[in-house]
């Protein structure tokens, strides 16, 4: 079971934009405390919510056939699709914001690789239609190791991908069986094989802290990993979300789940083996070779950029003009948009941008598009507080850290407390910015609750 939507105001029939994001350019960035910088990227995500089988651990938006009934196939997601972004270039377009090509695309899931690669390659072209993709866009594909032959990978790569992502999660067939993945993990050396020989760049994405997973399984798995020469490699500890059937499992007292100091030690080592092989952390849980194998796309959301989610459930966020974010000593924020009040007074908006998100059945989903209908379940506001907070969130988690001039002066003084415990680097604070040590790094959300904390 995926989880509810968020509550929030309704959304126009047509989609439109609240008029202060139409106003003229949610092509800014924030910057640091000296204002706007440097246009916002662009990005596009496709939701494919299909699965061939249901993991015992998921909680994304997905569906097997078995669950989707009448009125919303496979055969036709790529047309139900292709209207969203028709649809999403319309809004922009109406709302006059600037022209940007798209910087990155990532289509993920389920398996988007359930999709034939035609279809894949379709997609990639509405959107190209719709807005342009830059020279050096990234285009990602996540993509199951029993879901991809050598000819898909290479159609995928002559329609202009550039990049694969590939769920392995372990190398060890007991662990799999507990998440219930159906691949063979003697198949991720050929899936690497294939994608590299298409020209496609390639992600293995690991998960550790399954129940049943020794510290010798865990090694295996980051050792398998390696040993295919991959270049960027992200590791995520197994969170059971309430809902799935893994909870009931927990709950029921069949499968227990590790401890804390299991999952930190499993990280570290993670992060050691990983090192040595010559892969840098450049966000908590992603590690990659160089700057060139990050994935650009998810840097894009932790940042800050400009995205539209296309499909059932996803979501999307534009910035309004100007969002300047970073606190001043005293007084507004740099650089803050403005509005014109009842009176006429120019006044500060304390809006920054908007976020909304789709209806989550790909029944509904289809349905409202081929009415000429938004797709879009609801919507929500965001505040100048709540976008530094959410600024605050997601650049600590990053290797070059958050610029402390986004944070009220209560958290500017409780960095010095994280210093002196370790988990915040010294040397990076007194230049301006929050980076995580390793220790911080594992206790990352105690850091975010402390610097966010008014």
């Amino acid at each position: 079971m995926s989880p509810a939507l968020p509550d929030g105001e309704p959304v126009p029939p047509d989609g439109s934009l609240p008029a202060w994001v139409a106003s003229g350019g949610a092509g800014v960035d924030g910057g640091g405390a000296s204002g706007p910088t440097a246009p916002r990227g662009f990005g596009v995500y496709l939701h494919v919510p299909f699965c061939s089988v249901r993991c015992g651990y998921c909680d994304f938006n997905t569906y097997t056939a078995s669950e989707l009934g009448g009125g919303a196939s496979q055969a036709s997601y790529a047309s139900t699709a292709l209207r969203e972004i028709d649809l999403a270039a319309r809004v922009l377009r109406d709302a006059g914001l600037p022209e940007r090509p798209v910087s990155t695309v990532f289509v993920g899931g389920g398996t988007p690789t359930l999709l034939p690669a035609g279809d894949l390659a379709r997609l990639l072209h509405g959107v190209r239609d719709a807005w342009g993709l830059a020279p050096d866009a990234e285009v990602t594909t996540e993509a199951n190791p029993d879901s991809v032959t050598p000819e898909s990978l290479a159609e995928l790569a002559e329609a202009g991908f550039t990049r694969v992502s590939f769920g392995m999660q372990s190398a060890v067939p007991h662990v799999l069986a507990t998440l219930e993945r159906t691949h063979d993990p003697r198949r991720i050396p050929d899936v690497v094989r294939w994608a590299r020989d298409a020209g496609l760049q390639v992600s293995l994405d690991l998960i550790y802290g399954t129940p049943g997973e020794s510290l010798d399984d865990w090694r295996a798995s980051l050792g398998a990993a390696l040993a295919t020469g991959v270049d960027h490699v992200s590791a995520y500890a197994l969170v059971v979300e309430a809902g799935t059937k893994m909870a009931a499992q927990v709950r029921r007292g069949e499968v227990a789940l590790p401890s804390e100091d299991d999952q930190a030690t499993k990280y570290e080592l993670a992060d050691e083996l990983l090192t040595e092989a010559g892969l840098t952390w450049y966000e908590v849980s992603n590690w990659a070779r160089t700057d060139d194998d990050r994935c650009r796309h998810n840097l894009a959301y932790w940042r800050g950029d400009d995205w539209w989610g296309i499909g059932p459930g996803a979501h999307s966020y534009v910035a309004a003009p100007s969002a300047g974010l970073a606190h001043a000593t005293t007084g507004p924020a740099t650089d803050p948009t403005t509005v014109t009040d009842d009176t006429g007074a120019s006044v500060q908006d304390p809006r920054v941008g908007v976020r909304w998100w789709n209806v989550k059945h790909p029944r509904r989903y289809a349905a409202l598009l081929e009415a000429g209908t938004s797709p879009a379940a609801g919507r929500e506001l965001l505040t100048r507080d709540e976008g530094r907070l959410e600024q605050a969130m997601l650049g600590v988690r990053l290797h070059e850290g958050l610029d402390l001039a986004v944070l009220s002066p209560a958290g500017r003084r409780a960095v010095a407390g994280l210093v002196a415990n370790g988990l915040l680097d010294g040397r990076a604070a007194i230049a301006g910015r929050a980076v995580l040590t390793l220790r911080g790094r594992l206790l990352a959300d105690t850091v975010v609750r402390e610097i966010t904390d008014e």
